[in-house]
């Protein structure tokens, strides 16, 4: 009542439709914005800046992500992951050519058919065990680049963060990288979790992806504190063109773009990015490690970043769900997923263990 109050006292007419004090883990994207991002914004705003990117905060933007990536890197910001994803695609495919990924990956599972109804592009999936592929497991769909009744394989698209928690190593990427290259095909990478990935490592964020091979990025921002926005990075300039075309034909092209790059140069500035992501991590461990002490849940992949996936019974989890929000992963399977975000506490995780304990004893 005292917020609304405040919010009233201070001549808003937005009114407050949600209870802040739920928390669940079913997604980072659950979060809301960090501070800083939102302080960000309010720097932004006022007076006029040219539309289009043409603006001074997505100019030091590119400031900023060539001393992440490389003097040559280029920044791209878009509205979302699936816009992102979809533009990189189709810089490195054309209109018969195809892409290799995990059968788990987020442009076969969750973007609604996006990469090929939008893309335009086909998709090879293939099965892993841990969300990784590795250059054998690529080569299960790397052929056919002659035949003409096969859509022809000229990309590789990895997820870092892996969609089940996991990690590519720096020399799993470059393995992955020199693989596709040596076969003509370019390397994607969907990085989402990109910050959680760089946090875990404990390396620069382009030793795994410039200095591995990685031809071009999908930069998240979302679910790390981000309001909106996401960025496409291009590694190899020379190999990859046209990209602020391809933007635009996407629909991905903001007009006030200052407001998505504000939020990258409050994440990337002072290292906010990584403190976040590193933090979210922590929180995943903190859950890990409780779990690990219930009789009854089986925890299914190394918990590397900041997602834990676990089965447990079917009554367990609708009972639950009732108390906290979390996804199934698998319904048929029992498994689910728990998700860790910036403004996770330790307060959180133990509330939500005490809860699974008392429904696992039922």
């Amino acid at each position: 009542m005292a917020d609304q109050e405040a919010l009233t006292e201070a001549g808003t007419a937005t009114r407050r439709h949600h209870d802040p004090a739920i928390r669940g883990f079913a997604s980072d994207n659950y979060a809301g914005a960090h501070p800083e991002v939102l302080a960000a914004l309010a720097v932004a705003n006022g007076g006029h800046q040219v539309a289009y990117g043409g603006d001074a905060y997505t100019e030091h933007l590119q400031v900023i992500m060539r001393d992440l990536f490389g003097p040559r890197a280029e920044a791209f910001p878009v509205f979302n992951g699936t816009g992102a994803n979809v533009v990189s695609l189709q810089a490195v495919s054309d209109r018969w050519g195809a892409v290799i990924c995990a059968d788990s990956a987020h442009i076969h599972v969750d973007e609604g058919g996006a990469p090929e109804r939008v893309g335009s592009l086909k998709l090879l999936t293939v099965p892993t065990p841990d969300g990784k592929l590795t250059p054998e497991l690529i080569d299960r769909e790397a052929y056919g680049w002659d035949d003409e009744h096969r859509a022809m394989p000229q990309a590789v698209s990895i997820t870092q963060s892996t969609e089940l928690g996991t990690l590519y190593t720096p020399d799993e990427i470059a393995a992955i990288c020199a693989h596709a290259h040596e076969r003509g095909m370019k390397v994607h990478l969907d990085g989402s979790r990109l910050a959680n990935a760089a946090a875990a490592l404990g390396v620069p964020v382009k030793a795994f992806t410039t200095d591995a091979g990685v031809d071009l990025l999908s930069f998240g921002g979302t679910k790390n504190g981000m309001v909106f926005g996401e960025a496409v990075v291009v590694l190899d300039p020379d190999g990859i063109r046209h990209m602020k075309h391809l933007r635009k034909l996407s629909m991905q092209l903001a007009s006030k773009m200052r407001f998505v790059s504000a939020q990258f140069e409050a994440l990337l500035a002072d290292g906010l990015w990584l403190r976040s992501a590193a933090h979210a991590n922590a929180m995943a461990q903190r859950l890990a490690a409780g779990v690990r002490g219930i009789d009854g849940v089986e925890i299914l992949y190394p918990v590397q970043a900041n997602g834990v996936f676990a089965r447990l019974p079917h009554e367990v989890t609708e009972r639950l769900q009732k108390r906290y929000r979390f996804y199934y992963w698998d319904e048929a399977a029992g498994s689910v997923r728990w998700m860790c975000a910036f403004d996770t506490t330790e307060d959180d995780v133990d509330g939500f263990l005490a809860a699974l304990r008392e429904e696992m004893t039922r």
